[in-house]
């Protein structure tokens, strides 16, 4: 079987997903466009040589509707004989295009494919594709959890209280990915992944300014009398400072075998070394993080200490500590340039963001393995190792 390895990889800035926010007035299939465009010119790659597009769309509807994917190959200027897909698989739909470009290269199916994602949640919000009043599990769900599913930031404070996260570790936590964030755009480590678009060359939400003081002050921001009542255990300590924001992006990266890498004198990034993809409790949904990363260990033969850096998607943070509770991975190589409770959380971009992330982070630290993880509504993850190309 060949390898497959990714040879370049870009992204927007990440704007606030508000009408005011900054990469609201640009249409998402505009949003994907400039990454497509910018991810071929950077490589250098004939556009007509890449065999199929696949990109990442949570809420595909409205402005996001009908193929998202093959409309901004389109608008990026592919010749019309490029095909595109789009995916869903919640917030790690773009990662899970990575996965099925990766797997289609290594089997021969491909030989330059592209992965990516967009989400303009200014201009589609989330839940946009469920109308009012529509049920969009159906009767044999509800038979199976007759108390009802819930929302995600529910499943959030029940992961805090299930593992005893506190207030402050999830405020702590929340202040170092700004830190961490504001850090790297100071040093200059987002410029070779970031594209500006339309004068917009900055992430909107990361905010340097933050401290644990501020956040302590916030309210909750999914307290409810009903679940209160239904679940006892919650401490109502999520807020929307521990928590991922609502945003626009784009991002996508370039994959092709190691064979056609040196055939077109490409210089890849890192190798995409192994996957995994898990289901778990729907009611906690967002721990799929933690059987995700045993199965993509166990299936690469590896151990949580032979990782050099981790892209651990922050939706919330009880989720990245609840995880790194049970993993025991070493907190510090834990996205280390900021994570989406600072840079921003645009759904269905977030995945190939990570990796994006992740790959410019494991050349600039010289590391040998890196393993990027998503939770996902409905109790789903995937993750994934990537590692270095001496």
């Amino acid at each position: 079987m060949r390898d497959a390895v990714i040879v370049e990889a870009v992204r927007t800035p990440v704007g606030k997903g508000k009408p005011n926010g900054s990469l609201a007035h640009v249409h998402p299939v505009e949003l994907l466009a400039h990454t497509l465009r910018t991810l071929v010119e950077r490589s250098g790659v004939d556009p007509a040589l890449v065999d199929d597009v696949i990109g990442g769309t949570v809420d595909q509807v409205g402005e996001q509707a009908m193929n998202t994917t093959r409309y901004a190959v389109l608008s990026a200027g592919f010749p019309e004989t490029v095909p595109a897909t789009t995916v869903d698989r919640q917030c790690g739909s773009s990662q899970q295009a990575v996965h099925f470009a990766a797997q289609g290269v290594m089997s021969g199916a491909y030989d330059i494919v592209i992965a990516c994602g967009v989400e303009s949640m200014s201009r589609v919000p989330m839940w946009s594709n469920v109308p009012a009043g529509k049920d969009p599990f159906g009767p044999g769900v509800a038979a199976r959890y007759p108390e009802g599913l819930v929302p995600q930031g529910i499943s959030a404070e029940l992961i805090a209280a299930k593992w005893s996260i506190s207030r402050a570790e999830m405020d702590d936590f929340a202040v170092s990915s700004h830190q961490k964030a504001a850090a790297a755009w100071a040093a200059g480590l987002f410029d070779a992944q970031v594209a500006p678009l339309d004068g917009v060359a900055r992430d909107e939400s990361v905010r340097p300014g933050t401290t644990a003081e501020i956040l302590a002050g916030l309210k909750p921001a999914y307290y409810d009398p009903g679940f209160a009542e239904r679940f006892p255990q919650i401490e109502w300590n999520v807020t929307a400072g521990n928590a991922s924001p609502i945003n626009d992006g784009a991002s996508a990266v370039l994959i092709t075998s190691g064979e056609t890498a040196a055939r077109l004198g490409l210089r890849p990034l890192a190798r995409l070394h192994e996957f995994a993809v898990t289901g778990s409790d729907p009611l906690l949904m967002l721990t799929g993080v933690i059987p995700a990363t045993e199965k993509v260990l166990r299936r690469a033969g590896l151990g949580i200490g032979d990782i050099d850096l981790f892209e651990v998607n922050e939706a919330f943070s009880s989720v990245v500590l609840a995880w790194r509770q049970e993993t025991g991975a070493d907190l510090a190589k834990v996205n280390v340039n900021g994570g989406a409770i600072a840079l921003g959380h645009p759904l269905g971009a977030s995945g190939t963001r990570l990796t994006t992330t992740l790959v410019h982070a494991m050349r600039e630290r010289g590391a040998r393995f890196g393993l990027q993880t998503m939770c996902e509504a409905g109790g789903l993850a995937n993750a994934m190792i990537l590692e270095a190309v001496r």
